[in-house]
């Protein structure tokens, strides 16, 4: 619960995705995917809430030029985004990714920064969506019952 209102809270209030990782890297134990998944199912949540499915999908095309324009990716960077970004949409789709499986070829205790970073591009995406502020958006994620994280 600490990692997901952590990462709410920090998005409602504008803080610094940089401030993001800096504080949020203290629930990050060495060597495991931890708050990775809690941030995979906070941008699944956010998909949820904005209506994304099927039939009226949230486009994935410039989403990290536009709602994560401070953060800039460079070769293997990008497929992590990627990845991170197609796991979340995965879960609001209703499967599980493998991420032991997926993450273990990247040669870095990383994973959970690129969760983080695909989770603030949706929930920003998701408010644009909305037509609400960001604010908002976290306000409503951090009280939607039954979507807590283990």
């Amino acid at each position: 619960m600490a990692a997901r209102r952590g990462l709410l809270e920090g998005l409602a209030r504008d803080a610094d995705v940089w401030e993001r990782v800096s504080e949020l890297a203290l629930l990050h134990p060495r060597d495991n995917t931890f708050p990775g998944e809690v941030f995979l199912r906070a941008a699944a949540d956010a998909l949820d809430w904005c209506g994304a499915s099927r039939a009226d999908p949230l486009s994935l095309e410039g989403l990290r030029e536009r709602f994560l324009p401070e953060r800039a990716f460079r070769g293997r960077q990008n497929s992590k985004f990627q990845y991170a970004v197609l796991a979340a949409a995965a879960l609001q789709g209703g499967t599980e990714p493998d991420l032991l499986e997926e993450v273990g070829w990247w040669q870095a205790d990383d994973f959970w920064q690129y969760a983080l970073f695909a989770a603030v591009a949706y929930i920003r995406a998701a408010a644009s969506r909305a037509g609400v502020p960001v604010r908002q958006a976290c306000q409503d994620l951090a009280q939607r019952p039954g979507h807590l994280a283990p």
